[in-house]
Formats: C-alpha cells, structure tokens, sequence
C-alpha cells in the first residue's frame, strides 16, 4: 500500500488571485450602504415631491379622473335597473352623466363647476346619494377638493340646491 501526501493550503499565488477577483466584504460594505442611502433618499423625495399622490389617483381614477356610480333613485328604473351615473373631471370642467335606469338613449348631462389653478386637472370627483331634504328620494352629490355640490332629486332629473333649501338644511337639527 503506497502512502501518497498532498498540501491541504493552496500556494499563495493562488491565494492572491482569489483576493482580486473577490474583494472582501469589508472593501465592499462602504459603497453598498452608500447605494441604498441614495435609493432611501431618492424614494423620500418621491413621496414628498407628491408625485406618489399623483400616481395613486391615476390608479384609482385614471385620467380624464373618473368616478361611477350605481343607485336607486327613482328615474326611469321600472326594470329594476339602477340609474348609473359617471362624473369626470373633464379638461378642469366637472361633468356627471346621467343614465336612467342605465338607459343610454334617456341620459342627461349635470354641468358643475369649472376648476381654477395648477393641476386642476387632476383633480378627482367624488359621487354620493343621500337623502338631504328628507323627502324620500336620493340626492345627488358631487365631491370636489373639499366642497360638496348637491343636486336635488326632483322625480324625473336633478337641479341645484337653492340658497333656501341650504338654509333650510343648516337649521335642521
């Protein structure tokens, strides 16, 4: 039986070439916290910037912003049909359509406020039904920024509120 030895430790050329193609880590650490830093700050400034709300609302309600909504609210809805209606934030002019029972032939058009000032345009439009003057019949209304129009259900359409009418529900308890 022949007994043969070999040399568990590499030569130390081959040593030093294994140090130049694999830095240690210790080299390595500095720049690789250094590129996370940047990114953290770069995801920070995207938030902050408010492109990240931009971004969300283009999600949610696309662009021309885009909102709809179904309901019963008396109009033309013998089928069993709700009304559905789609408000848009049309070139910074606010626009809800009407369909009556979901009847495109019968729709009508709401006009709503034009919207002043930079981005207005993005602005989203919110939609809702409430009875507001309590007479049994939904009303409409119509979220934009932090203002609520209502438009009253009278049957057949929708009107706006009148002063009196709002006074009317300020008193009310």
């Amino acid at each position: 039986m022949a007994i043969t030895s070999r040399d568990l430790h590499p030569p130390a050329q081959l040593q030093v070439a294994r140090a130049r193609r694999f830095p240690q880590r210790q080299q390595m650490m500095p720049y690789m916290r250094l590129g996370l830093g940047m990114l953290l700050a770069l995801l920070v400034l995207f938030v902050l910037s408010g492109r990240a709300a931009i971004l969300r609302d283009d999600l949610r309600y696309g662009r021309p912003r885009t909102q709809q909504l179904d309901g019963m609210v008396g109009h033309n809805e013998t089928a069993g049909e709700p009304t559905h209606f789609i408000a848009m934030n049309l070139n910074r002019h606010v626009v809800v359509i009407e369909l009556p029972g979901g009847d495109i032939n019968k729709a009508q058009t709401l006009q709503g406020p034009y919207l002043f000032g930079a981005n207005e345009d993005l602005t989203p439009v919110g939609l809702r039904l409430q009875d507001v003057n309590h007479d049994g019949k939904n009303d409409l209304i119509v979220a934009v920024k932090r203002e609520e129009i209502i438009y009253i259900n009278t049957g057949t359409s929708f009107r706006l509120i009148t002063a009196a009418e709002r006074g009317q529900l300020t008193k009310a308890p």
